[in-house]
């Protein structure tokens, strides 16, 4: 049981980590720390949490396990007032989509305060956003990937576990480099390529989405999400990007190449081969 979670930035993962807390009973009291208190009234009123405050000090001050909710760029900029606030010994973790800079960042402002950081990534998202989307069993099933590191402490590490356990999530461990480097092949580029794909079309012929079907928009959905929130994943992502978009290339070109050949019987080899790798994903 937390006596006191603190909860800064209550959009999608923020206020879905709210209801499902609420829902299992896992915290005394939930605070939630945003911008806009009015925007953040529903929570109180539908009970999701008990008080809400535009104060960093205010609604951290006392709490014993804080979750940054916020975009990366964001966090980056509040670490320093939440590490101040934060009293010695709390249990800080976020939801932060890179990780190797916030890690860094977190653990640096964190040893002096006595803060005890655990980088976590909940693979969750939507191309919604907000809390009016916000649900309670948003992380049942979900990957939730963990990136401790060897300053990392371990009944920090054992209890940002435990939350996102209880809240129904799969847990992964990942070094913070190795985590960014596989988020960029697995959402960053498929992002960047559905976004792609729409503007493909566009310079097409943009009449051509007129007759855009299940297929197209289910493979582009993801460009519907937030343009500031994925500026900011792409530039603080940068270098793993690259290498992702350096393979898709050189994957996208050997494909070309096949079909520039009419080379049937070997197209349908590589499609067959990347059918067999899609069927085995769970």
């Amino acid at each position: 049981m937390i006596d006191r979670l603190a909860i800064v930035g209550l959009g999608l993962l923020g206020g879905s980590v709210a209801r499902a807390a609420r829902a299992r009973s896992l915290a005394r009291e939930i605070v939630a720390v945003g911008r806009d208190a009015r925007r953040m009234e529903t929570a109180r009123r539908d009970g999701t949490v008990d008080r809400v405050t535009t104060d960093i000090a205010d609604g951290i001050g006392a709490a014993d396990f804080c979750v940054i909710a916020t975009p990366v760029a964001t966090l980056l900029d509040l670490l320093p007032a939440v590490c101040q606030a934060l009293p010695a010994g709390a249990v800080l973790t976020d939801v932060g989509s890179t990780k190797a800079r916030i890690v860094a960042e977190a653990e640096r402002l964190g040893q002096a305060r006595s803060v005890r950081f655990i980088g976590s990534h909940p693979m969750a998202g939507s191309e919604q956003s907000g809390y009016a989307v916000a649900r309670a069993d948003l992380f049942e099933g979900a990957t939730v990937i963990l990136t401790p590191t060897e300053r990392s402490d371990r009944d920090a590490l054992a209890q940002v576990d435990r939350l996102w356990r209880a809240l129904g999530a799969r847990l992964v461990r990942l070094e913070p480099a190795a985590h960014d480097r596989a988020v960029a092949a697995i959402s960053h580029l498929p992002h960047l390529v559905a976004d792609a794909l729409v503007d493909a079309v566009v310079r097409m012929d943009p009449a051509f989405l007129d007759l855009a079907a299940r297929g197209f928009k289910d493979t582009t959905r993801i460009a519907a999400a937030s343009p500031l929130m994925w500026r900011e994943i792409f530039l603080d992502n940068r270098p793993a990007l690259a290498e992702a978009l350096a393979a898709f290339r050189k994957a996208l070109d050997h494909l070309e190449g096949i079909v520039a050949a009419e080379d049937g019987p070997a197209l349908e080899r590589e499609l067959e081969r990347i059918k067999q790798v899609r069927e085995r994903l769970p």
